[in-house]
């Protein structure tokens, strides 16, 4: 019985720390990323998909690889997932479930045990604390060139840049910026898709189509509120006119302290 609960210890612990080992390693390869200017969202994607070798083929992807440092970086996070990690947790987890209700506590370990890595993985102050760790090494040990878009654009706050498709009956449909006061809320407009085609750094006179699919730029519940709301709903324009008011009183505070 000794025996068996220490080879059962044995077995826990190793499924923990690959699995740990696995987060980490797709950690480090998503900060790499985006130290070469990816975006957060895209560089842990593309770290998750390459470390797994899910394969995912998509624009993003081939962006991902036309920068030297990026396809160098997405190459070894490849043939660092080949090498079975991936497979050994299986494998591990496989045993477990094979083994009859003798494990079935064991295994009830293992996941209980796998769910509070990954909830630790997901934790802001973690994140907080580990990500400008593994930042500092990599500038002290490697080439990558760093392109902080992520500061400089306030990414890492309550802004983002968003990509919304536009249908007709959409508030963003048939309409120029400066028709609909984009300005005045917040927003501003980056750029557009039009019949598989970029149009960057538009005019704020462009009128946006149906079917255009727009690059917008300002605080993440402002944009996700533009995205659903509906032709003719001045309410909601007037609403977020007024909050945009408030942010830049509070801004002009900061400003003038």
């Amino acid at each position: 019985m000794v025996v068996t609960h220490m080879v059962a210890t044995t077995q826990i612990f190793s499924v923990f720390i690959i699995f740990a080992l696995s987060l980490l390693v797709i950690r480090i390869g998503s900060v790499a990323l985006r130290m070469t200017g990816l975006s957060p969202d895209v560089s842990t994607f593309q770290a998750a998909s390459a470390f797994s070798g899910a394969g995912f083929t998509t624009e993003e992807a081939e962006f991902a690889v036309s920068e030297p440092i990026r396809r160098s970086t997405i190459l070894w996070l490849i043939r660092i997932g080949s090498i079975g990690v991936v497979g050994a947790l299986t494998s591990l987890l496989l045993s477990f479930i094979n083994s009859g209700g003798e494990n079935s506590l064991t295994l009830v370990y293992v996941l209980g045990g796998l769910l509070l890595i990954i909830a630790t993985a997901k934790s802001q102050l973690l994140n907080e604390a580990v990500t400008p760790l593994i930042e500092r090494v990599l500038e002290r040990t490697t080439d990558l060139a760093i392109n902080d878009y992520t500061r400089m654009l306030g990414l890492q706050s309550e802004y983002q840049v968003a990509e919304v498709d536009v249908n007709q009956d959409d508030w963003l449909s048939n309409n120029s910026a400066d028709e609909m006061n984009l300005a005045e809320e917040g927003v501003l407009l980056l750029g557009l898709r039009r019949n598989g085609d970029y149009i960057g750094a538009p005019g704020s006179d462009t009128e946006i189509h149906p079917g255009d699919t727009v690059v917008l730029y300002g605080k993440e519940g402002r944009l996700q509120e533009l995205s659903d709301r509906a032709e003719g709903d001045v309410d909601a324009h007037e609403d977020a006119t007024e909050e945009h008011k408030d942010i830049l009183d509070e801004q002009a505070e900061l400003i003038n302290q």
